[in-house]
């Protein structure tokens, strides 16, 4: 395959990276109108959040061995497909239950993009280069979270928030033709995998044997619980606390996300000096101290609310490094079982999303304390994995990057 195609292939992959944070991020300004439509609160909202980090969770465990089995490219013509149809129900929600149900379901349809997108890569580029490609996916994908909030808001204002559900399912059904159309299967079938629950129970324990893989995936899984608390908590934060407008908190979510976009850029430069066990040892310890200085400056009072946004961003931007790195270092061991290393990535870093927004919505208590709290507990948790992982692999002699 050619530079030409594989460059391709990653924008490719990189607009279907950018239906999740569209998921996510566009309908986030519409939470108060969302409450007073269906006759509920803004925190039970956020349980609708919570029930995609769920359904992203469980779907990716279930995508692992069929991308496996069947390639990369029908499961994830069949996810782009559920999601559609999920998308446009979404938008016909009578109630919060039903939207908190059929949330799950939509990321269900879409979590087959997360697992087939990183097993693509896997199968197409060496492990020295995975990082790098992971980090020009995150720039192409970074066009979202910065205009998805500002559109968001405004189609809340001028159409309701029931359009962004339509919205996301004619980008669905883009992208469907998109893969249809560009993107060959990079890994065909294999009738040597099988998909009865023993055989696929076996094959997640022959991932999880590997040390590295557990030490950067639970550190990958916090710190993707730190930005999703963040996500969770910020339109309370920004627009009942700071009392922003809806169009003023999609500017400023649109910012840090930049932020994010920027950290994963800067990544790539220092690639070229560093590996990226040394660049995540870095960034993990500097993501712990603005954790406990986010922390700091909710508790004490007199301290304007600009200073706890300043940390907010300088957070989410040395995140932005992490995350590459975090998945690649995880990833770096396999090249059968693919998929379901994968698969085991996406659940554990939604799953510990779905517990930390989870954790921000039960603690809320008024003030900024539950948000930042979480997001430097997780922080705080990544970088001992990470900082304590030489100690950990030596003692199995498996230690990466000597």
């Amino acid at each position: 395959m050619t530079k030409k195609e594989l460059n391709k292939i990653v924008v490719l992959l990189g607009v279907l990276s950018a239906l999740g944070p569209f998921s996510i991020d566009m309908y986030l300004p519409g939470f108060p109108a969302i409450a007073e439509d269906l006759n509920t609160t803004i925190p039970e909202v956020g349980y609708s959040l919570t029930s995609y980090f769920i359904g992203i969770s469980v779907g990716q465990l279930l995508y692992g061995p069929i991308v496996d089995r069947f390639g990369r490219r029908k499961p994830l013509l069949f996810g782009l497909s559920l999601y559609t149809v999920a998308a446009i129900c979404c938008a016909l929600s009578p109630s919060i239950n039903w939207l908190i149900g059929l949330r799950g379901l939509l990321a269900i349809g879409g979590c087959a993009g997360m697992v087939a997108g990183r097993a693509v890569v896997r199968d197409l580029f060496p492990p020295e280069d995975i990082a790098k490609v992971i980090s020009t996916l995150m720039l192409i994908m970074g066009v979202a979270p910065m205009i998805a909030p500002s559109v968001g808001g405004w189609m809340v204002t001028a159409l309701g928030w029931r359009a962004i559900f339509i919205t996301l399912a004619v980008i669905s059904a883009s992208m469907l033709m998109g893969v249809l159309l560009l993107l060959p299967e990079s890994r065909g079938s294999d009738k040597t995998v099988r998909l009865n629950p023993a055989a696929v129970t076996r094959k997640y324990y022959e991932v999880l044997k590997q040390p590295a893989f557990i030490v950067f995936g639970l550190a990958g899984g916090f710190t993707l619980g730190s930005l999703f608390a963040y996500i969770s908590g910020s339109p309370f934060i920004y627009m009942e606390k700071f009392n922003f407008t809806q169009t003023e908190y999609g500017l400023l979510f649109s910012l840090n996300s930049f932020g994010y976009i920027g950290g994963s850029q800067v990544n790539r430069v220092l690639l070229k000096r560093f590996d990226s066990l040394r660049v995540a040892e870095m960034a993990s310890l500097v993501v712990a101290v603005l954790g406990f200085l986010m922390v700091v400056s909710a508790v004490t009072p007199g301290i304007s609310g600009y200073v706890m946004l300043v940390f907010l961003f300088l957070f989410l931007f040395v995140s932005g490094l992490l995350g590459p790195n975090t998945t690649a270092l995880a990833l770096e061991p396999f090249s059968e079982n693919a998929g379901s290393a994968s698969a085991l990535i996406g659940f554990t870093q939604m799953l510990f999303g779905a517990l930390a927004s989870a954790l921000v919505s039960a603690l809320h208590n008024h003030t900024a304390l539950p948000m930042t709290g979480v997001m430097a507990g997780c922080a705080l948790a990544s970088a001992g994995l990470i900082l304590g992982q030489r100690i950990i692999l030596k003692r199995r002699a498996i230690l990466y990057h000597s």
